[in-house]
């Protein structure tokens, strides 16, 4: 079976969509596979169709924390429409398979200029990912770690597209920017609770009712900005 389309390219109408797609080669990333060094290149915009993309910020102290989760709702690369030529975060594959379709970012620019369908998605998905900026800005503020856990754990469900997934501690801990030991301590509780079982690497959502009554307002918050009319 084929992975499903991406949802940007999919809001295309029909000529839009096979003339661009044309264009396109379709490539995967693996674990950890590597789209963009920070500071590195935007030779090219992917779409990814299954799989979950991850955008990291590194500071000059060696931390880092996930600025953003990519899935098949979105893509990455989108700022070269807009003059950029680098990307500022490192960005890989964090739940995998990620498979994407990939343009090189001159055709995509160009594209955008000419075509006001494939203007008006991009523009919406802009939109969309400042409001969800504007919303990670506070729940990371605002929220506790618990919080902020169901919301990431459910994001990962929603991309993944499958009970279980992997994900370590190591990159949990990244996506909430604390700890390795905090991300125990509340993997710990979720498991107690029925929602989760997390061992060797591997999370699978039990009861997924509940961990959506265990995260906060901003899930469903940022999960709708990114809903395509």
């Amino acid at each position: 079976m084929p992975p499903p389309e991406n949802r940007l390219l999919a809001a295309l109408p029909p000529a839009d969509f096979s003339r661009l797609t044309a264009r396109m080669t379709d490539v995967t990333f693996g674990h950890k596979g590597l789209l963009y060094p920070a500071g590195g290149l935007i030779d090219y915009v992917y779409f990814p169709r299954s799989g979950i993309l991850s955008a990291v910020v590194l500071m000059t102290d060696g931390q880092n924390a996930e600025a953003a989760a990519i899935s098949s709702e979105g893509m990455i690369g989108v700022a070269s429409c807009l003059g950029a030529n680098d990307s500022s975060e490192q960005v890989f594959c964090q739940i995998p398979p990620a498979e994407c379709r990939r343009l090189s970012a001159a055709e995509f620019t160009a594209e955008v200029a000419q075509s006001r369908a494939l203007r008006d998605v991009v523009y919406g998905y802009l939109r969309a990912t400042l409001t969800a900026s504007a919303r990670l800005t506070a729940c990371n503020a605002l929220h506790s770690v618990d919080e902020r856990c169901a919301r990431w754990l459910l994001r990962c469900h929603d991309g993944a597209g499958r009970e279980e997934f992997p994900l370590t501690h190591e990159f949990l801990s990244t996506m909430l920017g604390v700890r390795r030991a905090t991300v125990s301590v509340t993997a710990a509780s979720l498991q107690s609770a029925g929602i989760i079982t997390y061992r060797h690497g591997k999370v699978k959502i039990l009861d997924r009712a509940a961990l959506e009554e265990a995260t906060c307002e901003c899930y469903r918050a940022i999960r709708e900005a990114f809903e395509m009319p």
